[in-house]
């Protein structure tokens, strides 16, 4: 038998280290890039989530104040957890509308109860049509819509303490 046969095991695992090292060493851009920015908000009305907000239309977001839009609900863990930086976000005069995604209204006033309720109108978006339609894989998101309902910024994932004067930039270069 010849003698490299026996060192073919041996280069292929070689080969496979090298693969796996240069995944850990540089691995590759893992950033989502929306399809949605820059693009108007698609046509939707929602009924209203909770008895003390209103419903949300997609029209309300073309009357020429930039604002921002949660995609949000109450059985979302992350969501629980950026509760503080939305109520941040408005103290600091963020304009923030919600969309509830398949949700109940008792499940929604508990939530907000416990957690806050930051937002001047929430949309119950019972079946995540809407959701889907604005390029939302998942919950939570925050887009940024400027005063003509144009999206111009995605965040995908909880807001943290680091992102909310990133979003207060992005909120103003919205005007």
């Amino acid at each position: 038998m010849k003698r490299w046969v026996l060192w073919v095991p041996l280069a292929l695992f070689g080969l496979f280290f090298v693969i796996m090292a240069s995944g850990i060493i540089k691995p590759g851009d893992r950033t989502i890039e929306s399809r949605m920015v820059g693009k108007p908000l698609p046509a939707f009305t929602l009924p209203a989530a909770v008895p003390e907000r209103p419903g949300l239309a997609s029209t309300q977001f073309s009357q020429g104040e930039p604002r921002l839009l949660n995609i949000f609900a109450s059985w979302c863990v992350p969501c629980a957890a950026e509760a503080s930086q939305l109520a941040a976000l408005e103290a600091a005069g963020a304009p923030i509308d919600g969309i509830a995604i398949r949700d109940s209204e008792e499940d929604l006033t508990r939530f907000l109860g416990r957690w806050g309720n930051p937002y001047a109108r929430i949309g119950a978006d019972l079946d995540s049509s809407v959701q889907i339609a604005m390029g939302s894989a998942g919950v939570p998101e925050t887009f940024v819509v400027d005063g003509k309902g144009i999206i111009t910024y995605q965040h995908i994932g909880e807001i943290r303490e680091e992102h909310v004067p990133m979003l207060l930039e992005k909120l103003r270069e919205a005007q």
